[in-house]
């Protein structure tokens, strides 16, 4: 009995893991559906972002999702260059505040929700603010191990968030 309990035991920890980081290539879209290309720049602020802890779940750091949105905007020609620090025409700032994941199963479907506040730069009234909800799943076709399928489906909300932020964005008149 006892050889049972510590196999059971065994095989959970080999599929559970440690939770790595999300990567920000994998939060870039391989496409965004944009209904036009802004000629201004802009700058890119993150927030409510967190580091993974390795006993936890992986989670989404404000650098990760800032480099994934910088490198989408810039695949995407949303705009016409992202900038650093102060100096663009337009200030985008993403608020990550809802991050669902669960514990357990075979599919993992992570959901998320953004506040997104694009402005002029220099302050004043919002031109545009949106709270986006995206979602992903992650089946064992995609990972065996259940701490892969779970950074998997937390990626693939992060892109899907993106996508749908980048094409709103795009119909804009600015």
């Amino acid at each position: 009995m006892n050889r049972i309990i510590a196999i059971a035991f065994s095989c959970t920890a080999l599929l559970a893991g440690c939770a790595t980081p999300t990567s920000h290539e994998a939060m870039v879209p391989s496409s965004v559906d944009t209904a036009r290309r802004h000629a201004q720049s802009v700058a890119v602020n993150v927030t409510g972002g967190q580091e993974t802890d390795a006993a936890g779940k992986p989670q989404i750091s404000d650098d990760a999702f800032r480099q994934a949105l910088t490198e989408s905007i810039n695949r995407s020609r949303t705009f016409s260059r992202v900038v650093q620090g102060s100096g663009g025409d337009y200030v985008l700032t993403v608020a990550l505040f809802g991050l669902d994941q669960p514990s357990f199963g075979l599919s993992f479907k992570v959901k998320m929700e953004a506040g997104w506040t694009l402005r002029r730069a220099g302050g004043g009234a919002p031109v545009w603010q949106e709270s986006i909800r995206s979602e992903f799943t992650a089946t064992t076709s995609d990972a065996f191990a259940a701490v892969t399928r779970l950074r998997m489906a937390t990626e693939g909300a992060a892109r899907e968030n993106i996508a749908q932020g980048l094409s709103k964005i795009s119909r804009l008149n600015l």
